[in-house]
């Protein structure tokens, strides 16, 4: 069957006047450039934590494929570490890295989110509790009422943190008394409560101040960041194991405004971006921190003393005094509380009794007696 001439005449003339109209007038697409936002973190440039602020924001960069970039800069370049909130939220900055701890002053029920036992919850049961359990809602509602418009991520939970570093080692509540110490949030009370002169110095202030005896015993968080702050250069005794802040989480902060400006796209990029930079921090965490415990240990020769159970159950004693009395005084921390305290209940039990000892299994074949294999 052939096409009648006319027709395909039209159809061929047709044809060529859209091939001409190409050449002589090419269609220029639009580039739009990239939503910039510039974060600063909390922590000083060499620090493990303020890579895992690099590793958020090149997951969110690499996904976004040009639309979206994140330029994170270290603690201090715009404003001093424990001014992150205010900064984002009034734009100037446009988001942070930090720790929800480090707002305490603001209203002390945001402690919660990262001092104390935790009711017994490890840090992923903290953030379990936040996500599922009714804890985002309460920071939300906390954030509101003190005039902060942010929009908030926590992700990133943290190995439990040593006691902290000290000059000589303590092997009973007696010795804490008087003791210059450093550590932040709720711990502040906590520590008080004990006998402790507490300093709540940022991360980067520490082993200066420890070095020119204004203090007498510091924490700072973990094997990583405390070797390379150089925790050891200027003290050589670590007491491991503690639960002045045992279930604590990163916060990633974004102003609301510029947040809100976002395409669904970007937003639902980050909301991703943020679950898979938790579970890559976990594992970079294990990785990073056991190489440095080792080397704390064998080029350092730092000395590492398990945290007595007396401590231990002196710091859960102090613990209930000074949460029954900011509970007291202050709605929000009651409510935060009494929020963790009913999903621990549940997910502790099922956690503790499902949960089987690693450490009968790490002593069989690396403790003291194991068979050389």
């Amino acid at each position: 069957m052939t096409i009648p001439s006319t027709p395909r005449r039209s159809l061929l003339k047709g044809a060529a006047i859209a091939a001409g109209a190409g050449v002589a007038a090419p269609m220029v697409m639009a580039q739009t450039a990239p939503a910039l936002f510039r974060f600063q973190s909390t922590w000083p440039s060499k620090d493990i934590f303020h890579e895992y602020a690099q590793d958020f924001a090149k997951k969110i960069n690499d996904m976004a494929g040009g639309k979206l970039k994140i330029e994170v800069l270290p603690a201090g370049a715009v404003v001093p570490a424990f001014q992150l909130l205010e900064a984002v939220n009034k734009g100037t900055l446009d988001g942070g890295h930090g720790v929800v701890a480090y707002h305490y002053g603001k209203n002390s029920a945001l402690a919660l989110w990262g001092s104390g036992p935790a009711f017994g919850m490890d840090p992923n049961m903290v953030l379990a509790w936040h996500y599922y359990g009714g804890g985002k809602a309460l920071l939300e509602e906390i954030y509101k009422s003190i005039n902060m418009d942010v929009v908030s991520y926590l992700y990133g939970p943290m190995p439990v943190q040593p006691l902290g570093w000290f000059r000589k080692p303590v092997s009973n509540v007696s010795q804490l008394k008087g003791l210059k110490f450093r550590t932040v949030g709720l711990a502040v009370d906590v520590f008080n409560e004990l006998g402790v002169a507490v300093n709540p110095l940022p991360g980067g202030e520490i082993v200066p101040a420890l070095d020119r005896g204004l203090l007498d015993a510091a924490e700072f968080n973990n094997s990583s960041s405390d070797r390379v702050l150089g925790f050891p250069d200027v003290a050589k005794n670590c007491m491991l194991q503690s639960f002045h802040q045992s279930g604590e989480q990163f916060e990633i902060l974004f102003n609301k405004a510029k947040y809100n400006a976002l395409p669904a796209e970007l937003k639902s990029i980050i909301d991703y971006g943020v679950q898979a930079a938790s579970a890559d921090m976990s594992w970079k965490a294990i990785d990073r921190n056991s190489k440095d415990y080792i080397e704390l240990k064998t080029k350092d020769k730092v000395n590492f003393y398990k945290t007595p159970d007396s401590i231990l159950r002196a710091q859960l004693d102090a613990w209930d005094k000074v949460t029954a009395k900011k509970a007291a005084e202050n709605p929000h921390f009651k409510k935060v509380l009494d929020s963790q305290r009913a999903f621990a209940s549940r997910a502790g039990q099922w956690q503790n009794d499902y949960t089987v000892d690693f450490r009968m299994a790490y002593n069989r074949y690396f403790g003291k007696g194991a068979k050389k294999s």
